[in-house]
């Protein structure tokens, strides 16, 4: 009881490894060490201010959740690094990229409490922060860089590459590193380009939907426009047919959505996009209920970081106006254009509801494509996926749909899966599909 009340009433106290040398609350999350790292710059020069206190204790929790959302977003580019991505490993990787989503809120709310100070409390310990500034986490480089923000698009640091403001070896080459690997949307944008449906030997969604998009743009745009009488009205209103037309156009025509893509507009490929396009259009179909999901979860954590940008900018303007930040930087107005779709990692994705069209107007998935599109035995998917992978030189081709097997293999001539053959059995060109 004595000890109890010793560690505040906590089974797991604080008060040091126990007697018989078993770990303690203390020792394992290296309390000493933590809780003693707040070494406030204002009390080394004699004049102690309360509320840097505050300010250290902040920004440290920041860091140790940016490192969780390194740990989560790591795990996740793991997953999705594997040649085909293992179905058994979608629920974690929603769980992992809601849980960065959570923390993320958290971070964006974390502001409330450095809102605490006022900006003449902040002035009184500024002084001592001297070449310090936030532009030097490393950590939340390694974030932008690992979820996909583009090189090309950041805004310089007093006219320098970040990776400058740098000096210890081990950061900058973290930061190459984190720049050669392959992104979470790198990774994301070659598992769209995979997605079943795709293939003209399947659903050919792709067709089915520029079909789905004329049908839908006569009916609510050309048709109206050519039975009204005023000519003023007719004339706007032949302006918006063309107009979305036009739209339309820049994702079915190959040539102008890769012009936009080397114009820095989209980043998808166009594949990757097409895949995306049916994900979002067909996501009450089971198979695509998850892979709809973590794209809603991934354009959360793109608005979460622009929120978190913005409440930065505030606190800042707030604090300091448009003085000069810590460490030399233009303060607010460095911050301030940081707050664009040009940070955006996930941009095509919210870009996509401008090529929503009506449900009325969606072609119902066929019959066969829906047994397709059942979900895979992993197991069987891989070993599909390798023996297709050693098949491609052989006459006779058999592989599986969506982990069926079919035994009825053809030679390897232009067969549609949808066809028939003379005796009315229905044949399949041997495809393996995989999310």
């Amino acid at each position: 009881m004595a000890e109890r009340e010793e560690t505040g009433g906590c089974p797991m106290g604080q008060g040091g490894d126990s007697k018989d040398g078993t770990m303690s609350y203390h020792t394992y999350l290296k309390l000493q060490g933590l809780l003693h790292c707040q070494e406030m710059a204002s009390a080394q020069h004699g004049k102690e201010v309360h509320d840097e206190h505050l300010f250290i204790i902040t920004h440290q929790a920041y860091e140790l959740w940016f490192k969780q959302i390194l740990f989560e977003i790591d795990s996740v580019r793991n997953l999705f690094s594997q040649p085909i991505l293992d179905e058994s490993k979608m629920l974690q990787i929603l769980n992992q990229l809601n849980r960065v989503v959570l923390i993320l809120k958290l971070l964006v709310d974390q502001f409330h409490i450095l809102e605490t100070m006022t900006p003449l409390d902040f002035m009184e310990f500024r002084v001592y922060l001297s070449s310090a500034s936030g532009f030097q986490s490393l950590q939340f480089r390694l974030m932008e860089n690992k979820l996909g923000v583009k090189e090309e698009s950041r805004v310089k640091y007093n006219q320098q590459h970040y990776l400058n403001v740098f000096n210890d070896p081990e950061s900058i080459q973290q930061l190459k590193d984190s720049l050669e690997q392959p992104s979470l949307f790198a990774l994301v944008d070659k598992w769209l380009e995979r997605t079943p449906g795709l293939s003209e030997k399947t659903f050919r969604f792709w067709e089915i939907y520029r079909h789905s998009v004329t049908r839908w743009l006569e009916d609510a745009f050309f048709q109206p426009a050519q039975r009204e009488t005023d000519e003023k009205l007719k004339e706007t209103l032949m302006a918006d047919y063309l107009k979305q037309k036009d739209s339309f156009e820049s994702i079915f025509d190959v040539s102008k959505y890769n012009a936009q893509v080397q114009r820095g507009e989209r980043r998808l490929s166009h594949r990757g996009f097409q895949g995306a396009m049916l994900i979002s259009l067909y996501r009450d179909e089971p198979r695509f209920n998850q892979p709809f999901q973590m794209l809603t979860l991934l354009m959360d954590i793109d608005s979460l970081m622009t929120k978190w940008r913005y409440n930065h900018v505030m606190l800042v303007q707030r604090m300091i106006g448009s003085k000069v930040g810590t460490g030399g930087s233009s303060g607010y107005q460095y911050l301030r254009s940081t707050i664009s779709d040009r940070y955006k990692v996930y941009l095509d994705l919210f870009n996509l509801s401008t090529y929503l069209i009506p449900r009325a107007y969606i072609a119902p998935m066929t019959e066969r494509m829906k047994r397709r599109l059942s979900l895979l035995n992993t197991d069987q998917l891989l070993k599909d996926h390798h023996e297709h992978e050693h098949e491609h030189d052989t006459e006779q081709v058999r592989v599986t749909l969506n982990g069926v097997a079919l035994d009825d293999g053809v030679n390897g001539d232009d067969v549609n899966g949808d066809d028939m053959n003379g005796d009315g059995d229905e044949v399949a060109k041997v495809v393996t599909f995989s999310l």
